[in-house]
């Protein structure tokens, strides 16, 4: 009888299943039944309601927009640290970590003071014409600010280990810096890349404190998915909430389908050209 090398496995199954059923299974089924209250006509006329179709496009495009800024810098950051020695490195890597243990709040209220109009930011911004604080870019900016530690960590490491033999035979062969980063570097970080992105835009989808406050959560133009359901909620109108809230759920786990048939694609690709 084979026996494995950690022991208990009946008990560490046993909390993980416990864990997966209290703290995740049960909250959902109580939304999608508190959704399913509604009925399907009601449902649709909720989430497809101007107010909501609003937010929605708001929430998904500021999303966007944040992820591809944390997909470009978050790269570059997590390259540096990889990569280079230099004065503060430590300090720098810690930083990265801070949005994980900055309250939201603190961190929505932090950006508001930055590019309010008379703030450090914003009174170099407002002369260009550049609105931040209380607009579409403001929400980017605070979805960015959250979720950028999502693309540093996922690559990081993998930066870290990957060795220097196949990017100096590229350069042997004459491959150029860009060349070998596109042909040789970035399709080894690929996987990691694309789930520091994904988690990247699942976080600014379900953003809300950093973005209320430097919003302004004017309905139709900076109100987003997470502060409509909440205004839901304070009516009593559980079941609108849940189903708004149902939408974001879907839409994650369709992302989250994608985003691993485009890795398995990529590592049978892999397999294939090897």
């Amino acid at each position: 009888m084979h026996r494995s090398v950690l022991p208990g496995f009946r008990l560490a199954m046993g909390c993980t299943l416990l864990y997966v059923g209290v703290i995740v299974l049960l909250p959902l089924a109580a939304l999608l039944w508190q959704a399913a209250d509604l009925g399907w006509a009601r449902f649709v006329a909720v989430v497809t309601g101007e107010r909501a179709l609003a937010a929605f496009r708001v929430t998904v495009l500021s999303a966007l927009g944040a992820t591809a800024f944390n997909a470009v810098f978050g790269l570059a950051l997590a390259w540096g640290l990889a990569r280079y020695a230099f004065p503060g490195k430590r300090l720098l890597d810690a930083l990265v970590d801070v949005p994980f243990a900055l309250p939201t709040a603190v961190a929505g209220i932090a950006l508001t003071a930055l590019f309010a109009a008379n703030g450090w930011y914003g009174q170099v911004l407002a002369p260009l014409g550049i609105t931040v604080a209380y607009a579409p870019l403001g929400i980017m900016a605070a979805m960015a600010f959250t979720s950028i530690p999502f693309v540093v960590r996922s690559v990081q490491p993998v930066l870290e280990d990957l060795t220097s033999e196949v990017e100096e035979a590229a350069e042997t062969l004459g491959a150029g810096q860009w060349r070998t980063f596109a042909s040789v570097v970035f399709p080894a970080i690929f996987p990691a890349f694309l789930a520091g992105c994904s988690l990247s835009f699942a976080r600014s989808l379900g953003e809300f404190g950093a973005v209320i406050f430097i919003a302004g959560n004017q309905p139709f133009r900076t109100e987003i998915v997470a502060l409509l359901v909440f205004i839901r909620l304070e009516e009593y109108d559980y079941a609108a909430a849940a189903a708004i809230a149902t939408v974001l759920l879907a839409a994650a786990f369709v992302m989250l389908l994608v985003v691993n048939a485009i890795q398995l694609w990529h590592l049978r690709y892999l397999r294939g050209a090897s």
